[in-house]
């Protein structure tokens, strides 16, 4: 089974997405399933994992609707409320859907990383523990300190998005490599392989760009704990489908073929404990 572990579907009139504004033309539309399903196809991609794209509840009831209609959506990321304080009847009601998987915490938009840290956040990442919920972390590479600290308070079972949204433009490793590195020691973190497109030049972006950062991310998690993800339509601001999965492809280390399954699905499978028909 092959999977994307990292898409998005919307619907611009919902008004969900404050992020998404007309001076950004490339993706101020509806995608949807049919739009990327021939792509999916032509990659042999089975399943996909549909992740939310917006802070509201309305949204992950969205794209669970849609999921309950699809062929392609292997699962659902979601989101709660966290500073609700009944977030739990939130995430319980989400959680009778079967598609639903997960939720994420969308750091990257937190005007200070360390609010994960304050008392309500590490409460509810206990109880995302304790019942072992699988939890996307959307975190901008000068946040990984917070996240290093969160760590070292709360044994979540966690995936890094982006692969945590380095400098690949500017070349920038450190101290991205070193903080990455220290996040891959906890058995229950995973990474995703996806977003990076979006963090090079747009117009100018060539595959040895990508090559050391993939190449740690693989070093570092190692082959079971790393997931493709495209990033669709998001990577269309500088890259289509196309040429994401290709760029993967082209700048991971020499894989067998089971290594190779173990990337492209397998591990989105033990990640998210998919039950797959």
């Amino acid at each position: 089974m092959r999977i994307d572990s990292h898409q998005h579907y919307w619907k611009i009139s919902r008004n969900d997405y404050g992020w998404i504004t007309p001076d950004i033309p490339k993706l101020y539309c509806d995608y949807l399933e049919k739009d990327l399903k021939p792509h999916l196809e032509k990659h042999k991609i089975d399943k996909t994992i549909v992740v939310q794209a917006a802070p509201t509840l309305e949204e992950t009831e969205f794209i669970l609707a849609l999921s309950n209609e699809s062929e392609t959506i292997a699962g659902v990321v979601g989101w709660v409320d966290i500073e609700n304080p009944f977030y739990k009847e939130q995430l319980n009601r989400l959680r009778e859907n079967t598609k639903f998987v997960g939720i994420r915490i969308m750091i990257q938009d937190m005007e200070d990383a360390t609010k994960i840290l304050e008392p309500i956040y590490l409460d509810a990442f206990s109880y995302f523990s304790k019942i072992d919920l699988p939890i996307d972390l959307l975190v901008k590479s000068d946040q990984l300190p917070a996240v290093l600290n969160l760590l070292k308070q709360v044994p979540i079972h966690g995936v890094i998005d982006h692969i945590a949204k380095p400098d690949i433009k500017a070349g920038t490793m450190e101290p991205w490599k070193s903080q990455i590195e220290q996040i891959a020691k906890y058995p229950n973190m995973y990474c995703k392989l996806s977003g990076m497109v979006t963090e090079a030049d747009h117009s100018n972006w060539e595959k040895g760009d990508f090559i050391s950062y993939v190449h740690h991310i693989v070093n570092t998690f190692g082959i079971n704990r790393i997931m493709y993800g495209s990033d669709w339509p998001v990577c269309l601001l500088a890259a289509s489908y196309d040429e994401v999965y290709e760029l993967l492809l082209q700048t991971l280390p020499k894989l067998t073929e089971r290594e190779e399954a173990r990337i492209f699905g397998e591990n989105a499978i033990d990640f998210y404990r998919l039950t797959l028909e």
